[in-house]
């Protein structure tokens, strides 16, 4: 893998500058595209980053990890990329004066410091979710955030936000459609068969590091790696986070590699107002997922998914036969989703910045992450938890 000097990168950007037409470049970035790096290109950072590297108003100028197997990837399976610059270490590539944005794809015990980095380097920053594997974590990215350059837009990976199917059904909600929100339910249940037995391909200095995901202190678990999402959209359509909850957890297999200390939980959010957030989860289901998010209010329900919304109500056309026909007949409405979701969280964070309209996911990433944790906790200590427990532990 070659990996240019600093001395010659900047070389090469100097070369490119020399050559625009006054007026044309956005910032920094020629031909008017926003030109942005990959930290992290795992699979990941190659699957945003494609979606990144297909909008056409992008460029993408730099990939940068610290294993070259992963780079060798990126430059093979991302579109562009086998043009783009390499870097073993993130600082290198966001001192990069010709780099307007980046993609932060790392494990999430790092993504606090990768964004407060990015974030003193004045860049915009597409980070994925969640904010990070702890409550420390999570406080340092606040703390970066607050600093951050307002010119440019934070946009963490809860691509729900950006889908037009669950923005439609917020519209539903804010109108006042289903009533007051009482109680909401996020499932996140999915999986493969448990494992008996693993052998890593890495060697062991690498492994950890590699296959984060298995590991607590790395991933923060499997509520805060992968249950963010359910969480943030229950935060999302509440419009707050939640005061206390409580919850259980624990491992139906044995675990073969790792040290995840739950493979279900079951965890009940207390929130302003009386209203309760559910989040079912459970792992290791044979191939069977049910990924989704319910809303009850007395005037109606509304269902989402990152492939449709639902909103039902009643129907007075639709008597049922008898006691026991439990078919539901209270479909008001319904949309299916055009496109990958990513795509729409893709666009929108370049078209914040070629607009120059930023804005700055942060807090609510944080309060996502937040959420998670508090869940986590709670099955834990198999106690109620409150959120102002939660911030005072770090």
């Amino acid at each position: 893998m070659a990996t240019l000097t600093r001395r010659e990168a900047l070389a090469g950007a100097a070369a490119n500058l020399m050559i625009l037409k006054p007026g044309i470049a956005f910032g920094s970035q020629a031909n008017s595209a926003v030109a942005f790096g990959i930290i992290g290109t795992g699979g990941r950072g190659r699957y945003v980053g494609s979606h990144m590297a297909r909008d056409p108003r992008a460029r993408l100028t730099a990939v940068c990890d610290l294993f070259p197997d992963r780079i060798d990837k990126a430059k093979t399976e991302i579109p562009g990329a086998a043009a783009a610059r390499a870097y073993r270490h993130y600082e290198e590539l966001l001192s990069q004066p010709d780099i307007d944005a980046v993609l932060i794809a790392t494990p999430v015990f790092l993504h606090p410091v990768h964004f407060e980095a990015a974030a003193s380097a004045r860049k915009h920053i597409y980070c994925e979710k969640p904010a990070g594997a702890d409550v420390a974590g999570v406080k340092r990215m606040l703390r970066a955030a607050e600093k951050a350059d307002p010119s440019k837009t934070v946009q963490f990976g809860f691509q729900q936000r950006f889908s037009p199917e669950y923005l439609a059904a917020e519209k539903i909600l804010r109108a006042g459609k289903i009533g007051q929100l009482t109680a909401m339910m996020s499932y996140w249940i999915l999986g493969d068969r448990p494992m008996t037995s693993f052998q890593s391909p890495y060697p062991p200095e690498d492994a950890k590091l590699r296959l984060w995901g298995y590991w607590m202190e790395y991933s923060g678990g499997c509520i805060v790696e992968q249950d963010c999402h359910g969480v943030d959209v229950l935060n999302w359509f509440a419009a707050a986070h939640p005061v206390k909850a409580t919850g259980r957890g624990g491992i139906r297999y044995k675990v073969v590699y790792g040290d995840w200390n739950s493979d279900h939980h079951d965890i009940v959010y207390t929130y302003p107002n009386g209203n309760e957030g559910w989040l079912l989860s459970i792992k290791d289901t044979a191939g069977y997922r049910d990924v989704k998010e319910q809303f009850f209010g007395p005037e109606g329900t509304l269902e989402t998914a990152r492939t449709y919304y639902r909103w039902h109500g009643p129907i007075v056309n639709s008597p049922l036969k008898n006691a026991d026909d439990l078919r539901d007949r209270s479909l008001i409405e319904q949309a299916e989703s055009k496109r990958e979701i990513t795509i729409d969280a893709v666009e929108s964070f370049f078209t914040s910045i070629v607009e120059r309209k930023p804005y700055s996911m942060a807090a609510g990433a944080a309060e996502a992450t937040f959420t998670s944790l508090l869940g986590r906790m709670a099955y834990e200590t198999k106690r109620e938890v409150t959120w102002e427990e939660l911030l005072r532990s770090a």
